[in-house]
């Protein structure tokens, strides 16, 4: 599907408490309630049918799933008992652990999990069969409403499910997450924080476990000090590793919530511990300081109780904070307002978003390894103008995040590869061209870059402008993204689409010269053949005329103008009205004819005959026509070909029609202003 341009101006953060209802009959979650209530029917959500597209879409579910109501399942079905808590997450026969993970860690925080997870449902009298819970998506907060039908096999859930058979609140979660994604089967492998942002509207960091910072401890604590949600997994080296078990008891390729971090005494010496979830409710760690290790027949029975210590095969488990290290490779953490981590004191971020996309031909420019389609990429002027407060620079996150793809993966959308570089501004505003990104470097840039859902990192640079390129890792790569900035201090941002603006010189009139030129008689001579006495000639007749004089031109390597392309110019140029070019008014076109192969000619690079998409910025700067990106966008998607190449035939028609649409612009400003002047009394 083509994508066009998202106006990319910055935009405020979104509130959760203004959540969009998205059924598609326009009602909230109240209102379609109340009308079952009233009716005496169960609620059915049309939406996403308990049938098997909203189970799979590239096979046919291995097993004759069931559909059923929590009240067919068991006698007394509950929404939550004893509160929400990471032991009613037990993964079932999907691969969406990264998203169970999120959801062990979002019952860390009850106003999140609130928020998400709207407390005002149950199986009471008002029962009517339909649920709701909201999510942050690209910053809007979404009411997501479902029926309670659950696929089921022999009379048990087949997907999430809770540890208490009576209790439902998780497993409507995720069904609710997998409509808003599509279906179940689009929820198979993702990023823990990728959910986490979703439940959360929040920021996403990660860390190379390895080469994480020397306070890391610190990091980890501070973040679940203030509720942030924390996962970490083990890498694998080959897809037969992924959910392989280490002789440990720990599962590679798979996502854990990290739950709690301690100090404990031990022997007479404090000892950092670090405790995991695993989100099938079993699997553990059986290294020290596992459940039942001899390490913990040293510890007090009361600090055993501080820390809630118990030997269960539930999924969770304590482990060195060394041996974590050790084991495991990438910590994701979603901070739920991106407080400074390396820092103790909590800071008031400021925040801005951009919307906009990548469009094949026109602004999917790849990165810098792709110079000549590199400048054409969105570009953002970010002014950090206020250093942090004892610092000579200024801190800030940027988090470019692409939209939709899992939604789209029935379609075959993957994860694109994605990053940014980071440029120190010129001083001149207007789109960057090719030449400025040939000769300079880039200030920063995101770590890597990588096919995840989002990619952030911190930045610390000295007060200034500088301009921020979004990209795909390469060219011609489609997709809707959302840039977030959270900076410390108030940063100004700003899109560096053009105006539309039009510098056409004065139009030139029909008028006898002293002497023809060698070239005008040759075109006189050539009409008088043609034409006859009256000196006119027909759209067909003009379509020889100019294909027989371009082919005898050597340096031009186009085909042959069409007749359409004929029509068009005496469109414009005709001014009697008869539908006819007299050689006067060739004589005008002619001029503007050899000013527009010039600029074509100037902008083939490689002497083909025809001109790339990705050039016509500059090739339309050059006529006098400077476009926003989303007029751009438009104009390449109607005048180039699959190869993203603008022949002249096309080029010229563009031309024709731009300077028609200038004409018709300019008539109706010359007549808005007669009238205000009118109105007004001049």
């Amino acid at each position: 599907m083509p994508y066009l341009y998202q106006d990319s101006k910055p935009r405020p953060a979104a509130h959760p408490g203004a959540a969009r209802a998205t059924h598609s009959s326009g009602k909230g979650y109240e209102q379609l309630r109340q009308e079952c209530l009233r009716r005496g029917v169960l609620f059915e959500d049309s939406d996403f049918p308990a049938c098997n597209s909203s189970l799979f879409f590239s096979e046919n579910p291995p097993i004759p799933f069931v559909w059923k109501r929590p009240g067919d399942i068991v006698k007394d079905p509950k929404f939550i008992i004893g509160g929400a808590t990471r032991t009613d997450i037990c993964q079932g026969d999907l691969g969406d652990c990264w998203l169970l993970a999120a959801i062990a860690s979002l019952t860390l925080n009850e106003k999140t999990l609130a928020r998400v997870v709207p407390l005002d449902q149950n199986f009471g009298p008002d029962y009517a069969g339909i649920f709701h819970f909201q999510f942050w998506q690209h910053n809007e907060w979404l009411d997501v409403v479902i029926d309670d039908r659950l696929p089921t096999f022999k009379g048990r859930l087949v997907f999430l499910h809770s540890a208490e058979l009576n209790e439902f609140w998780s497993a409507l979660l995720e069904k609710a997450y997998a409509k808003l994604n599509g279906s179940y089967e689009s929820l198979k492998g993702g990023s823990t924080i990728e959910a986490m942002e979703d439940f959360t509207g929040g920021i996403g960091e990660m860390y190379d476990v390895k080469a994480a910072p020397d306070n890391f401890y610190e990091i980890l604590e501070k973040a679940l000090k203030k509720c942030s949600m924390v996962g970490c997994s083990i890498d694998t080296s080959s897809a037969a590793e992924s959910e392989a078990r280490t002789p440990f008891g720990l599962v590679k390729g798979h996502a854990y919530s990290v739950t709690g971090i301690e100090e404990v005494s031990y022997r007479g010496r404090q000892v950092q511990l670090v405790r995991i979830r695993n989100p099938w409710g079993q699997v553990e760690w059986n290294g020290p300081w596992s459940d039942n290790s001899a390490e913990w027949r040293s510890v007090s029975p009361s600090e055993q109780r501080r820390l809630s210590q118990a030997a269960r095969d539930d999924g969770e488990f304590w482990m060195n904070f060394e041996d974590f290290k050790v084991h495991f490779d990438k910590v994701e953490i979603c901070n739920l307002t991106p407080d400074a981590l390396g820092d103790s004191t909590a800071h008031k971020w400021e925040v801005t978003i951009h919307q906009g996309s990548w469009v094949r031909g026109a602004t999917a420019g790849g990165c810098r390894n792709y110079l000549d389609t590199f400048w054409t990429n969105p570009q953002i002027k970010l002014h950090l103008t206020e250093k942090d407060d004892g610092q000579e620079e200024c801190t800030f996150i940027a988090a470019l995040m692409q939209k939709g793809r899992r939604k789209l993966k029935k379609l075959g959308a993957e994860m694109l590869t994605i990053g940014y570089s980071i440029y120190e501004s010129p001083g001149r505003d207007g789109h960057l061209g090719k030449d400025f990104f040939r000769y300079h470097p880039s200030k920063a840039r995101s770590k890597t870059y990588i096919n995840l859902r989002e990619v952030s990192h911190r930045f610390k640079l000295p007060p200034g402008d500088y301009i921020l390129i979004p990209t795909t890792f390469e060219p011609h790569q489609e997709a809707d993204f959302c840039l977030r900035i959270f900076s410390e201090k108030k940063a100004i941002t700003e899109d560096l689409d053009e105006n539309v603006a039009i510098d056409l010189p004065e139009p030139l009139h029909p008028t006898p010269g002293p002497q023809e030129t060698e070239e005008e008689k040759q075109f006189r001579a050539l009409f008088e053949q043609i034409s006859g006495k009256d000196m006119e000639i027909s759209a067909e007749e003009l379509e020889y005329v100019l294909n027989a004089v371009l082919k005898k031109t050597k340096n031009i390597k186009f085909k042959n103008l069409s007749l359409i392309s004929c029509r068009n110019i005496i469109s414009l140029m005709d001014t009697s009205g008869n539908g006819k070019l007299e050689f006067s008014e060739f004589k005008v076109f002619w001029e503007k004819m050899k000013k527009w192969i010039s600029i074509f000619l100037q902008f083939d690079f490689d002497k083909s005959g025809s001109m790339s998409s990705y050039e016509l910025r500059g090739a339309l700067k050059a006529a006098g026509y400077q476009l926003n990106n989303y007029l751009l966008q438009l104009i390449v998607l109607r005048y180039s070909d699959e190869q993203f190449q603008i022949e002249f035939d096309d080029f010229l028609n563009c031309l024709i029609r731009l300077e028609n649409a200038s004409r018709v612009f300019q008539a109706l400003s010359v007549k808005n202003k007669e009238f205000i002047n009118l109105n007004i009394g001049e």
